[in-house]
């Protein structure tokens, strides 16, 4: 049986990177995002490099909905290996601090927050069991350090940092790698670089990574278990 990687917020730009660059080690992936019809774009693109994917669609801002999630990821594939979450989409634009509201972060901690701890509270026992797993995180450089105007998101993402410094901590002697991949620059092809570039050509092409390179990233982490977080590009 092969293994299975579940990519939360599979996009056009980390997420579909991250399906091919995991495919080619031999993974099935399974495919999960609000849309439907693009995932069945992505899973017949991966189908034709002979890489088998299967679609989920779920509200991952709704943290309810995973333990269902997870039970028909697992129902299809057999098992789960690893789980990258994600979910960035063009909606997750900074605000200034001064312009933060209490409402504004609580519609964010359900998903860049609540919804991966439940995810590793439904993944986590059968890795655990096993002695093998990995749950990788994607996020900003807004979370490492906050700066005039990029507030929102970053504070959230700083919360589900610290989580996953402990995660990584407490699961290395069962065997189970937990770490973050921290992206400092727009993911070429995604949605939120593509917004962004609409909106402010200099502000959406300045600078922009190519999401194979994130991928390979992703990769090192789960291969060599000897860090928990890469930040990419490497800040000078």
């Amino acid at each position: 049986m092969s293994k299975t990687i579940a990519i939360f917020g599979a996009g056009t730009g980390l997420g579909a990177a991250t399906a091919r660059r995991f495919g080619r080690e031999g993974y099935s992936v399974a495919l999960v995002a609000r849309r439907r019809e693009p995932l069945e774009i992505l899973a017949a693109s991966l189908a034709a490099d002979d890489i088998e994917a299967a679609v989920f669609t779920a509200d991952l801002a709704d943290p309810s909905g995973v333990p269902v999630l997870i039970k028909s990821i697992v129902e299809r594939f057999g098992r789960l290996d690893v789980v990258e979450y994600a979910p960035i989409g063009a909606e997750a634009l900074f605000v200034p601090a001064t312009e933060l509201t209490a409402d504004a972060l609580r519609s964010l901690v359900d998903l860049h927050l609540y919804t991966p701890v439940e995810i590793a509270r439904a993944v986590l026992p059968e890795m655990i069991s096993r002695g093998d797993g990995g749950f990788l995180l994607g996020q900003g450089l807004s979370a490492v350090a906050g700066s005039p105007g990029a507030s929102g998101v970053g504070p959230v993402m700083a919360a589900a940092r610290n989580w996953i410094q402990s995660l990584h901590g407490e699961l290395a002697e069962h065997g189970v790698y937990a770490g973050m991949l921290t992206v400092g620059a727009w993911i070429g092809g995604s949605a939120g670089q593509l917004a962004a570039a609409a909106d402010d050509p200099t502000l959406g092409g300045n600078p922009v990574v190519d999401p194979a390179d994130l991928a390979d990233q992703y990769w090192d982490l789960l291969a060599r278990r000897d860090r928990d977080e890469q930040i990419f590009p490497p800040l000078s």
